[in-house]
C-alpha cells in the first residue's frame, strides 16, 4: 500500500522526528537478482503519510524530509519489501539504495482486515487470504462475482435463473452470515449485498482481504461466516488503462466489458486522484431452449474515484466516491414490457454511495488515530410477476450510514511484549422501504446498532495474542450483546507458524436480502416474511491452522492446514406455510433450534518468483441442524444443510513462458450438495443431490511494449472448458427459478485488449 503509514509486528513503529529542514534521501530500488531497476517502486517513511513512486528506471528522490531517524520502506508488485533505518541531518543528502527479492507466493503482503491495523500477512495472529490484481487477470475476471471461488472455503453460486442473484458463501454458511466490507466499512446493507459482487468491476479494485470464520467481535454483526473486504485502488503514479474483455457463451450470447481507469499525483505526491469507470453489456442466455432464460440480460455503468490530500507528514485525508446504474431482466419476452411476460423479473438499480476518512499519526510514532464516515444509498425499480400481471410493480429504496472513530496505541513493552492497543466506537444506521402495492407489501424498516470496540495485540516473531471484543446494542434486540475474541499466533521457527482463534457473533431479527426477493415460481409469487416472535441468532467458532513454509532451491513452498467449527444458536430457517388470500406463495424466516458447521481445509502454494505459481486449496466440511428441520409439507424433515457440499475446492497456476508471453490455468471442483426442488414442473416439492462439478478454463496473453511507457496486451482463453453446466434446468412458465446450481456460466470463450501508459 502507497503513501501511508506501514506497521510490522516484529518491531516497534519508528517515525519522523524533528522540523522540516531541507534534508534529502536518493537513492534506487532494484531487482536483487537482475540488478535491474524496478519501475515505479513505492518508497513510504514508517509513521507518516510521506511517500514517493519511483520513475520508469527505479530512481527517485525524497526532498525536504525532517531530521531525526526515520525507516523508510520499498514496495513493488511481486516482491517482498524492505525497509532501511536512516539518520538525516540538516541541509544534507543521503544514499538509500534498495534490492528487492522476487515474491511468488505473496506471503508476506500488508493487509487491514486481521487487526483494523496495517500488518504483515505472514505475522498476523488471523488468517487472511487475498485475491489481488494478479489472480483478476489469470482467471479473465471483471467482476468479483468470477473471482471470489478462487480462495479457500469460498464458493459464489446463482441463486435465480430469472434476476441472477448471486451469494458467497463461506466454509459452507449462507451470505447473510458474511460481513461485505469496502474499505473496511460495512455500508453493503443485505439489499445491496444481494446483487454486489457482479456490480463491482475489478478495474476499481486492489484486493480484497477474506477472514473465514467468526469476526463480528470486529466488525460487529453478520460476520458470523467471515469478512470479506474490498480495498479500493489508490492512486500512485500517473498512469492511464483502456482494456475490454468480451465473452462469447455456448450459444452465441456475448458480453462486453469495457473498462478506462487512470491515477493521477501531484509533483510533490501530496496529493492524488484514482478514477474509474466500467459498462457492460451482457444478453440473456437460455440453456435448454425454452424460451425462458437460465441468465439475465445485464446492464451496467460504473464510474467513481479515489482521492488522497496529506495535510502534512502526520495528517492525510482520504475520499471515495462510486455510483452503479444497473438493469437486469430475465424470463422470456424480453423484448416486451414485463407485464407482458409469462415470467418476468425486471430489476433497475441506481447506486451511489462513497466515504471520507481523516488519519492523524503522531511524530513519536505512538499515536495513531482516524475518523471516518461513508454512506450508500440505493433506489430500486423492479417487477417480479408471473401470467402477465399489471400489479406486481415495486419500489424499494435503501440507506446506510456508518460513521465512526479509531485510537491506536503502540507500547514499547506492556507486560511481556511490545503491543498496540486499538479502540474505536462505530455507529450503523439502515432504513429501508420496500413497496409492492399490488401485493400489498409494505415494509418500513429502520435498523440501529452502535458498537464499542478494543483489543489488545502483543507481538514478536514468535509470538502474537490478540485479546478483544466489541458491545453493539442493536435496536431490534432488548439487550446489548458482548461478542470476545481471542487469537494466538505461535512461531516456533520462522519455517511454521500455529494458529488459534475463538469468536463470537450475532445475527439481529432483521430483513434480509432475500425477504426483498420474489420469486416467480408455477405462475404465482412466492413471498418470504418474517415470523413474529423471531430470535436474534448466535454463534461461536474455533479455528486452529498450521502454517508450514518450505524452500526448494528457487521453489517457495507454503501448506496451510486450518480446521474450524461453528456453532449457531436459533439458527435461521426458511419454511413454505401456505398462500395469501391473492394466492401468492407465503415462506416464513424462523427460528430452528441450532446448528453446527465444521471442518478442514487445506492450501498449498508453490512458485517460482518471475517464472511459474500454482495454487490450490481443499475444503472438507459438514453442515447439520441440530434437529430436522422441515421447508415443506411435501418432504421428510432433515439435518442435512441445502446448497453446502461436503467437498470442494480450486486450482489457479500462472507460468511466464517468456517475458512476454504468460498462460494461466484455473478451475473449481464443486461436490455433490442438496437443493431443492419447488412444485411446478415437477408435481410436489423435491429434494435432489445434485452431481459433482469441474469447472475449468484458460487463459493466454502476449504483451507488446509500444515504446518504453505504452504497452498493449492482448489475450484470450476459455472459461468452462468442458461445458460442465446443469442438465435438468426446468423448463416452460412453470419453472422453478431456484432450481439452479453448478456453475455460473456454460462453456464462454473470450477475447481481450488493453492498452496502459
Amino acid at each position: 500500500m502507497l503513501l501511508a503509514a506501514v506497521a510490522h509486528p516484529a518491531t516497534e513503529q519508528t517515525a519522523v522526528a524533528g522540523k522540516r529542514n531541507g534534508a534529502h534521501v536518493s537513492g534506487t530500488v532494484t531487482d536483487a537478482r537482475t540488478g535491474t531497476g524496478l519501475a515505479y517502486a513505492t518508497l513510504a517513511v514508517k509513521g507518516t503519510t510521506v511517500g514517493i513512486a519511483a520513475d520508469a528506471s527505479g530512481r527517485f528522490t525524497l526532498n525536504n524530509l525532517p531530521t531525526g531517524r526515520l525507516t523508510l520502506i520499498a514496495a513493488a508488485v511481486g516482491y517482498k519489501s524492505a525497509e532501511q533505518e536512516l539518520r538525516l541531518e540538516a541541509g544534507e543528502t543521503v544514499r538509500a539504495d534498495f534490492a528487492l527479492e522476487e515474491e511468488a507466493l505473496a506471503v508476506e503482503e500488508i493487509v487491514v482486515s486481521a487487526s483494523r491495523t496495517e500488518t504483515n500477512k505472514k505475522y498476523s495472529p488471523t488468517i487472511v487470504s487475498v485475491a489481488s490484481g494478479k489472480l483478476f487477470e489469470a482467471t479473465a475476471s471483471c467482476n468479483l462475482a468470477e473471482t471470489m471461488n478462487f480462495q479457500s472455503g469460498l464458493r459464489v453460486e446463482n441463486n435465480c435463473g430469472n434476476c441472477g442473484t448471486t451469494q458467497l458463501r463461506i466454509n459452507g454458511l449462507e451470505g447473510q452470515y458474511s460481513q461485505v466490507l469496502l474499505d473496511s466499512r460495512p455500508i453493503f446493507s443485505s439489499l445491496a449485498a444481494m446483487y454486489g459482487l457482479e456490480q463491482l468491476p475489478v478495474s476499481m479494485i486492489e484486493r480484497v482481504e477474506v477472514i473465514r470464520g467468526g469476526g463480528s467481535a470486529l466488525f460487529g454483526a453478520n460476520a458470523i461466516g467471515g469478512v470479506v473486504n474490498i480495498i479500493t485502488k489508490e492512486p500512485q503514479r500517473n498512469s492511464l488503462a483502456l482494456s475490454n474483455t468480451t465473452n462469447l457463451l455456448e450459444d452465441g450470447a456475448a458480453d462486453f466489458n469495457t473498462a478506462l481507469n487512470g491515477s493521477f499525483v501531484s509533483d510533490d505526491y501530496r496529493a492524488g486522484v484514482y478514477l474509474f469507470g466500467m459498462v457492460r453489456d451482457r444478453d440473456s442466455y437460455d440453456r435448454n431452449g425454452d424460451g425462458f432464460s437460465d441468465i439475465p440480460a445485464l446492464n451496467t455503468e460504473t464510474a467513481g474515484f479515489r482521492a488522497y490530500y496529506k495535510l502534512s507528514p502526520y495528517m492525510r485525508l482520504t475520499a471515495e466516491y462510486h455510483h452503479i446504474h444497473e438493469f437486469r431482466r430475465g424470463g422470456n419476452a424480453l423484448n416486451r414490457p414485463p407485464h407482458m411476460a409469462d415470467i418476468a423479473e425486471q430489476l433497475d438499480h441506481k447506486i451511489d454511495g462513497g466515504g471520507v476518512k481523516f488519519d492523524y499519526f503522531s511524530p513519536n510514532g505512538r499515536h495513531r488515530a482516524g475518523v471516518y464516515a461513508s454512506a450508500q444509498g440505493i433506489d430500486r425499480d423492479s417487477y417480479f410477476g408471473t401470467g402477465r400481471n399489471p400489479d406486481t410493480y415495486g419500489a424499494t429504496s435503501d440507506g446506510t450510514l456508518v460513521a465512526g472513530a479509531q485510537y491506536t496505541y503502540t507500547f514499547e513493552k506492556l507486560l511481556f511484549l511490545p503491543s498496540e492497543l486499538t479502540a474505536g466506537v462505530e455507529y450503523n444506521r439502515n432504513s429501508l422501504h420496500d413497496e409492492y402495492l399490488g401485493l400489498n407489501r409494505d415494509l418500513r424498516q429502520t435498523s440501529r446498532s452502535t458498537g464499542v470496540f478494543f483489543q489488545n495485540e502483543w507481538r514478536s516473531e514468535k509470538l502474537n495474542l490478540l485479546i478483544g471484543g466489541r458491545v453493539d446494542k442493536h435496536n431490534m434486540m432488548q439487550k446489548a450483546v458482548f461478542s470476545p475474541r481471542i487469537n494466538l499466533r505461535y512461531s516456533p521457527t520462522e519455517r511454521l507458524g500455529l494458529r488459534l482463534s475463538y469468536a463470537s457473533g450475532y445475527r439481529a431479527p432483521q430483513a434480509y436480502n432475500e425477504d426483498l426477493h420474489i420469486d416467480a415460481l408455477d405462475s404465482k409469487v412466492s413471498v418470504i416474511r418474517l415470523a413474529p416472535d423471531l430470535r436474534p441468532e448466535y454463534s461461536h467458532s474455533v479455528s486452529a491452522s498450521a502454517d508450514l513454509y518450505r524452500t526448494f532451491g528457487r521453489i517457495r513452498t507454503n501448506l496451510l492446514v486450518e480446521g474450524f467449527y461453528t456453532m449457531l444458536d436459533d439458527v435461521f430457517t426458511l419454511e413454505k406455510i401456505g398462500e395469501d388470500d391473492q394466492g401468492n406463495i407465503i415462506k416464513e424466516r424462523r427460528n430452528a433450534s441450532g446448528a453446527t458447521v465444521a471442518g478442514i481445509g487445506a492450501e498449498f502454494k508453490a512458485g517460482i518468483p518471475g517464472l511459474f505459481e500454482i495454487q490450490m486449496g481443499y475444503t472438507f466440511q459438514r453442515s447439520r441442524y441440530d434437529e430436522p428441520e422441515r421447508w415443506s409439507d411435501d418432504v421428510t424433515p432433515q439435518r442435512r444443510m441445502f446448497r453446502s457440499p461436503d467437498h470442494y475446492g480450486f486450482l489457479t497456476a500462472d507460468c511466464a513462458i517468456t517475458r512476454s508471453l504468460s498462460a494461466s490455468l484455473f478451475g473449481n471442483f464443486t461436490g455433490r450438495m442438496l437443493v431443492q426442488h419447488n412444485a411446478g414442473v415437477v408435481e410436489h416439492d423435491e429434494e435432489r443431490l445434485t452431481p459433482a462439478f469441474w469447472d475449468m478454463g484458460m487463459r493466454l496473453s502476449y504483451t507488446f511494449r509500444l515504446t518504453k511507457q505504452l504497452r498493449l496486451e492482448l489475450n484470450a482463453g476459455v472459461k468452462n472448458l468442458f461445458d460442465s453446466y446443469q442438465r435438468d434446468l426446468d423448463f416452460g412458465p412453470s419453472k422453478d427459478s431456484a432450481y439452479i446450481y453448478g456453475p455460473s456460466l456454460p462453456r464462454t470463450y473470450f477475447v481481450g485488449a488493453k492498452f496502459a501508459l
